[in-house]
C-alpha cells in the first residue's frame, strides 16, 4: 500500500447498483447501544460494518457473535483506539495485531477483512501493517458528526444532505476508552439509534439501497 490507499467510497464498478450505499460503525461493541443498532438493522433488514475496538470485543464477546450471526461484518478499529499517528512501529502493529486477535478469540466464525483508523489519521507505517496483515483500510464520505451529540435533527439531516452512490456512512456505536467520562453525555449513543430508525426509510425514500461492503480484492 502507499500513503493515503485506503477506500473513502466504493466505486461503481465495485457495486452492481450505482444506488448503492453503505452503513458503518465505530467504536464499539457497546452493551447498551450496540444492542439497540443491532436491532434497528435487524428490523429493517439491512447489513452494516462495525469497526470495532479490540479492549471492548474482550469484554463483549456476546456482542461480535451477534453481529457475525445476524450477517454483519466485523473490522478491526485497532486495540485500545490510540492515534496511530502518535505511536511508534511496534506499538501500531500490536493495535492491529492484537484487535485481530481477540476479534477472532470472541467469535472464531468472524472474518477480519478490513480496518479503519481511529480519528481517520492514516499513516504509512499503518498502511504498511495492514498491508502485510492483509487488512484493507477503510475511511468514509458521509460523516454526521454524531458521536458530537449535534441533535437527532442534525444528524438526519447531515447524511441525507451530503450521501450520493457508492457513499461510505460513519455513525457511532461507542465511544473511545479515553474518551469515557462518568457522569457526562459523551459517551451516549442514544442520539445515534434514533437518528437511524429514520435514516433507514428515508434512504430507502430516496432511491438508495444499504448493502453491504464489498469484498475486497
Amino acid at each position: 500500500m502507499t500513503h493515503l490507499d485506503y477506500m473513502s467510497e466504493v466505486p461503481d464498478e465495485c457495486s452492481d447498483r450505482t444506488s448503492s450505499v453503505y452503513l458503518t460503525f465505530d467504536d464499539g461493541p457497546n452493551p447498551a447501544f450496540t444492542s439497540q443498532i443491532l436491532d434497528v438493522l435487524a428490523q429493517h433488514q439491512v447489513p452494516a460494518t462495525f469497526f470495532v475496538i479490540g479492549a471492548y470485543a474482550v469484554g463483549q464477546p456476546e456482542l461480535i457473535r451477534r453481529m457475525v450471526a445476524e450477517g454483519h461484518e466485523t473490522a478491526n478499529h485497532t486495540m485500545t483506539h490510540r492515534d496511530l499517528s502518535r505511536c511508534e512501529p511496534g506499538e501500531v502493529k500490536r493495535e492491529v495485531l492484537e484487535a485481530n486477535r481477540v476479534i477472532k478469540r470472541a467469535c472464531p466464525r468472524a472474518s477480519v477483512r478490513r480496518f479503519r483508523a481511529p480519528y481517520g489519521n492514516w499513516t504509512e507505517e499503518a498502511l504498511a501493517v495492514l498491508g502485510a496483515a492483509g487488512l484493507t483500510a477503510v475511511h468514509w464520505s458521509v460523516d454526521p458528526r454524531d458521536w458530537s451529540r449535534p441533535g437527532v435533527d442534525a444528524i438526519v439531516d447531515s447524511v441525507l444532505t451530503s450521501v450520493r452512490p457508492g457513499a461510505i456512512i460513519l455513525l457511532h456505536d461507542g465511544c473511545p476508552p479515553d474518551e469515557m467520562i462518568p457522569g457526562t453525555h459523551a459517551s451516549q449513543r442514544d442520539q445515534t439509534v434514533t437518528a437511524l430508525c429514520r435514516l433507514i426509510p428515508a434512504l430507502h425514500g430516496l432511491g438508495f439501497t444499504i448493502r453491504a461492503l464489498p469484498q475486497p480484492h
